[in-house]
């Protein structure tokens, strides 16, 4: 399992996940429901607890890093987010990247907002802190985002931090309306990142988005 750690920025902290974030998160997925067509947020202190343990047995198994989303002024809680799918590669032992208990490649997801944080650079930020960490103290060699292929909104903005759309897995995952989901599946890799940061860095600089 991978050390916790907390990525600070101007306008979010993302910090470990515990079940002590379960209030704030509640409260966070309350504010308006029908944001989550299409991403699941927990509306009962019940199903939040157990997506937070779930989190959690993930993070245990090595295969995910979850983190609680606070708003950097007054550290109230505004979503959540995790890297996910870890993968670790079968490298030659003579090859430097042998041995190094870091992941090559992961996922980012599981990420959703209060209403509250909507258009406010908070989702911006957040991708731009765990890309950074990602490419920067893992050197991953690439980064996945998937999302619902019906949930435009989310791939607008998949698209518009950099990912590059590489195409529909069908049948994909489960959706939140418990059928198979269809997943656009998106990436950034290690040789794009110098162009992917630069960009983020601009639209970080431009308040009200993201």
């Amino acid at each position: 399992m991978l050390e916790n750690f907390s990525l600070q920025g101007e306008q979010v902290t993302l910090v470990p996940l515990g079940p002590q974030h379960v209030p704030g998160l509640l409260a966070a997925a309350r504010l308006n429901p029908s944001l989550y067509r299409w991403t699941f947020a927990p509306q009962t202190e019940r199903e939040m607890a157990e997506y937070v343990e779930t989190a959690l047995a993930a993070q245990r198994a090595g295969t995910a890093v979850p983190f609680a989303v606070l708003r950097a002024a007054d550290g109230e809680v505004i979503g959540s987010t995790r890297f996910f799918n870890l993968e670790f590669w079968g490298w030659p032992k003579d090859h430097l990247r042998f041995g190094r208990g870091l992941p090559d490649a992961c996922e980012i997801g599981y990420t959703w907002l209060s209403a509250t944080a909507i258009r406010t650079g908070a989702n911006t930020e957040a991708k731009s802190l765990m890309l950074a960490h990602a490419f920067e103290q893992w050197k991953v060699l690439r980064v996945c985002l998937h999302t619902d292929a019906r949930n435009e909104r989310s791939r607008a903005a998949i698209e518009r931090i950099g990912g590059r759309f590489e195409g529909i897995l069908y049948s994909h995952r489960l959706a939140s309306d418990f059928i198979a989901r269809d997943s656009a599946r998106y990436s950034i890799v290690a040789a794009d990142w110098p162009a992917v940061n630069e960009h983020l860095q601009r639209l970080r600089q431009k308040p009200g988005r993201g």
